[in-house]
């Protein structure tokens, strides 16, 4: 059985992105890229792929599910396909009917589409983002991956919107960077 990892920037106040959905206050040069690079490959999207030379290994991932609006960002710069190594699931309501690349499979049942994911063989299923889809399936999200960006936004998009339950989490593994950079590993508290 697969697990779901919910792999993703925040701001120390916990936002993926400021209210517009920019992400570029979070550092993109630094020693933490270097380990993005060899130990998260399969989650750098197709144009990131290609300009650095490299090949995913697929050690991580072979699935990713994500809203609409992370798989729109990619638009503006002609990417309607980012993750082909990935089978890619984008949860909708309002574009099921969009005009998307055979690699691309949209949904309105994202529970249904993870569980799925979740029950069939292969190596880990990433959810991308973004916060709502994350409250959404928090209860199947096996592992947080927080990759903490030494920088406060003060508003935009939280790392998950949620109704409140306590959930538990375990530290597996804490890493600090001379970036300024905390990449915090949690598994679901059993």
């Amino acid at each position: 059985m697969r697990e779901l990892t919910y792999y993703v920037a925040t701001s120390l106040d916990g936002r993926i992105a400021a209210p517009d959905g920019d992400f570029s206050a979070f550092p993109v040069t630094g020693d933490h890229i270097d380990m993005v690079l060899e130990e998260w490959t399969d989650a750098l999207p197709a144009p990131a792929l290609a300009a650095l030379g490299l090949t995913p290994p697929a050690t991580r991932f072979d699935a990713v599910v994500m809203g609409w609006r992370t798989y729109a960002s990619g638009f503006p710069h002609g990417v309607h396909d980012p993750y082909p190594h990935l089978d890619q699931v984008v949860v909708t309501r309002r574009h099921l009917d969009a005009d998307v690349p055979p690699g691309v499979r949209l949904t309105d049942d994202p529970v249904g589409e993870v569980e799925r994911l979740k029950a069939a063989d292969g190596v880990g299923v990433w959810l991308c983002g973004g916060g709502d889809l994350a409250g959404t399936l928090v209860d199947q999200v096996d592992r947080l991956v927080l990759k903490i960006n030494p920088v406060l936004l003060g508003e935009g998009a939280p790392v998950l919107s949620a109704s409140y339950a306590a959930r538990g989490f375990q530290l597996d593994r804490a890493r600090t960077f001379a970036s300024g950079v905390v990449v915090a590993e949690y598994a679901r508290a059993t």
